[in-house]
């Protein structure tokens, strides 16, 4: 039988960060990555948009903030030593009505608390920095460290760095749970190992409950597609132009992205989806998972925690194109129809659903033992602060 020291489940950004750290801090530690996919990447961190953020969405006292900034300064460290495109776009936030004026003070404070480079800005300097924004905003914020970069060349390269520092991929096979002899059982027959990091991404409250942890928990996901900007409108947006954050909604909105292709992106969405990888209207939907899925959305809708049936109401509305133009016309009055083209372009959230609270979980919840650490909702800005995050885990760990 197969035995390693470390078994990360799952070979997204931080399952390979997670590797990469064990590896720096144990260079002899035999550590094996068991990813049920052909390639590391396949579902969120190969579909991310790229953009690494500042880390201005959060407060001084949650886990996003003590990873987001010193590990979006890490990636681009990773990103100049092994040469991966990146590049330094920044941000703008726009507040388009007088009532979001107390979210930006707060984005503020989160800037001073978390020592986030951030500015208010007059309209002149905003329409200066981004010619397509509203020119009569209520207020606005400049974010200059916000940057872009490739993200499958960073899966690719750490993937390969770890493959030439012995680490080994087991792709095609899952991580099913502890079996009776201590080993661990998967799809392709058992292996073992001396603990288990369960980086699944949106599976790893399957693999937890299989471990006894998540008890309390349960990933419901959320479909975030996208729509592009025609060549006529592209150059007009020349970074990222965000919405100030709805406190009373959980997600961001609508926003538009250049990538480091150049193309710029408008959205996600935040639509309940039927599966955990339903990434068409209805493909990759499994109507055994689908009807549990719609039973747990159904009990946050009674329960309209954080206001979640007008989310769900509106999100399942910008399925309507003239209704996503609307939301994308508040960041970009010069919007047409014609200007917002089609693209394949989709991912999934997995958001983490607190049972007992009937309320999504906004933050990185870590739960373990000294057998396996489980990496429960590895939610943005996860992909920006992946190399800090996969310190922190190894920490909490305490395996190294």
């Amino acid at each position: 039988m197969q035995h390693f020291d470390f078994i990360i489940a799952g070979a997204g950004i931080v399952g390979l960060t997670t590797a990469y750290e064990i590896v720096h801090r144990a260079p002899s530690a035999r550590v094996a990555v068991v990813e049920k996919e052909d390639a590391p990447g396949r579902h969120a961190s190969g579909r991310n948009s790229g953009v690494l953020h500042c880390g201005l969405y959060y407060g001084s006292d949650t886990l996003k903030a003590q990873v987001c900034a010193v590990g979006g300064r890490a990636m681009k460290d990773f990103a100049d030593a092994h040469g991966i495109p990146w590049r330094n776009t920044g941000k703008v936030l726009v507040a388009t009505e007088p009532d979001q004026l107390p979210a930006v003070e707060r984005l503020m404070q989160n800037a001073a608390d978390n020592a986030i480079r951030a500015e208010r800005i007059d309209n002149k300097t905003l329409l200066a920095l981004e010619p397509a924004a509203p020119p009569h905003a209520v207020a606005a914020i400049h974010c200059p460290d916000t940057s872009v970069i490739d993200a499958k060349a960073v899966l690719e390269t750490l993937r390969r760095l770890l493959a030439e520092g012995g680490v080994r991929f087991y792709f095609q096979r899952r991580v099913l749970g502890p079996a009776a002899d201590g080993s661990l059982q998967t799809t392709s027959g058992p292996i073992r190992g001396g603990f288990l990091f369960n980086c699944c991404g949106a599976y790893a409250d399957v693999l937890a409950k299989a471990c006894n942890f998540a008890r309390q928990y349960v990933l419901v996901p959320f479909k975030g597609i996208y729509w592009k900007l025609s060549p006529q409108k592209n150059h007009l947006v020349r970074g990222n132009i965000y919405p100030v954050p709805d406190p009373a909604m959980p997600f961001l909105g609508v926003h538009f992205t250049r990538g480091i292709s150049g193309e710029v992106y408008v959205g996600p969405t935040a639509i309940p989806a039927l599966g955990r990888e339903n990434y068409g209207l209805v493909s990759g939907a499994k109507w055994g998972e689908a009807a549990t899925i719609l039973g747990r959305l159904a009990r946050l809708y009674l329960a309209d925690r954080s206001n979640f049936r007008l989310l769900a109401h509106t999100e399942i509305r910008k399925y309507s194109k003239r209704f996503f133009h609307q939301c994308a016309r508040r960041l970009f009055p010069g919007l047409e129809m014609d200007d917002l083209v089609p693209t394949t372009k989709a991912g999934i959230r997995p958001q983490l659903v607190s049972v007992a609270a009937k309320r999504l979980e906004m933050d990185y919840i870590l739960e373990g033992d000294g057998n396996s650490l489980h990496v429960l909702n590895a939610i943005s800005p996860a992909f920006t602060g992946s190399f800090a995050f996969a310190r922190m885990i190894v920490d909490r760990s305490g395996a190294l």
